[in-house]
């Protein structure tokens, strides 16, 4: 099961980058079909270098910072949101562990 999950991993990984490369050169097959550069065509992914020696990341004209990347975290760390399913599965374990322990000692006596 494991190794299924590695290759089925690997394999959506290999076929996202495939996309992204796609995106990429029709982009720029785009850009040299019209002969001059067009500001509305932007990169599927670019990487930039700022005036101050920051990298400045873009996906699919999107910037991306590590400022956004942080606020969000903090989002979420504020929302403290329940968790149906993991609480149930942490219930589920206890009782579990409990039960055998119930039985163990029984077995033991």
């Amino acid at each position: 099961m494991v190794r299924f999950t590695f290759k089925f991993l690997l394999l959506v990984m290999v076929l996202f980058f495939g996309v992204l490369l796609g995106m990429q050169h029709a982009n720029q097959s785009m850009k040299k079909m019209k002969g001059f550069d067009d500001p509305a065509l932007y990169s599927a992914f670019s990487v930039n270098e700022t005036a101050q020696g920051q990298k400045e990341a873009s996906i699919l004209g999107g910037k991306v910072t590590s400022h956004d990347l942080q606020e969000k975290k903090q989002q979420l760390e504020d929302m403290k949101a329940y968790n149906f399913f993991s609480q149930t599965g942490k219930k589920v374990s206890q009782g579990i562990a409990s039960g055998f322990s119930t039985l163990m000692n029984k077995i033991a006596e």
